[in-house]
């Protein structure tokens, strides 16, 4: 039976990582749970796409420098905070590290469950968005550099021949270019070529 995603419970409170676990599971989510943030980034390479719920206040790593570990590993993962009371100025911090929520104790379940489903829509639409715009950048890195000077050359406008009159060639020669780089680039017309090369940062002020 599908679940509905992966959850990381990081909390160093055995009551807790439990309660969490018996709720979650219950939800339908796929629960593991972890006693540090040590514990978990030791395991970060063989973690598949999910939500963190992790305690802000944890002895060694706490909740922000996770988050800090995390946004240096690049890992598309959705992160909830999970605060006592008074830790909301920890929880701000955290969310600028880009947390996508916090959660203060005592809470609801149905709230944290709904969070949940949130982190994991987001953060799906961001691992896509990401994924994306890296395959638009090996296109753009698959075209030589003549392709690509023709590319820049078509989406800042110009023509065929003022192309080849900039780099001293015929525009016969331009056309096999373009063509080229609309192959490479997947791009089925001028505006598509200008909208990945946008996406790409290939696009010169």
């Amino acid at each position: 039976m599908a679940t509905r995603g992966n959850v990381y419970v990081i909390d160093d409170d055995e009551a807790m990582r439990d309660s969490l676990h018996f709720l979650l599971d219950s939800a339908d989510f796929e629960v593991s749970l972890f006693e540090t943030a040590q514990k978990f980034l030791d395991h970060l390479s063989t973690i598949e796409f999910g939500c963190v719920v992790s305690d802000v206040r944890m002895p060694g790593i706490d909740g922000v420098e996770l988050l800090k570990r995390l946004k240096v590993s690049r890992a598309s993962l959705a992160v909830i905070i999970v605060t006592g009371h008074g830790d909301v100025p920890l929880a701000v911090e955290a969310m600028k590290l880009g947390a996508v929520d916090f959660l203060e104790k005592p809470f609801e379940d149905d709230r944290l469950v709904a969070m949940i489903d949130a982190a994991l829509r987001q953060a799906e639409a961001g691992a896509r968005d990401e994924a994306m715009t890296q395959d638009i950048a090996a296109r753009v890195a698959s075209l030589s550099p003549r392709e690509r000077q023709v590319m820049e050359g078509l989406v800042a406008g110009l023509s065929n021949k003022m192309i080849a009159g900039d780099y001293n060639i015929s525009p016969r020669t331009i056309e096999v270019y373009r063509a080229n780089v609309m192959t490479k680039m997947q791009a089925s017309s001028l505006s598509e070529l200008v909208r990945l090369a946008m996406r790409a940062g290939a696009l010169k002020d």
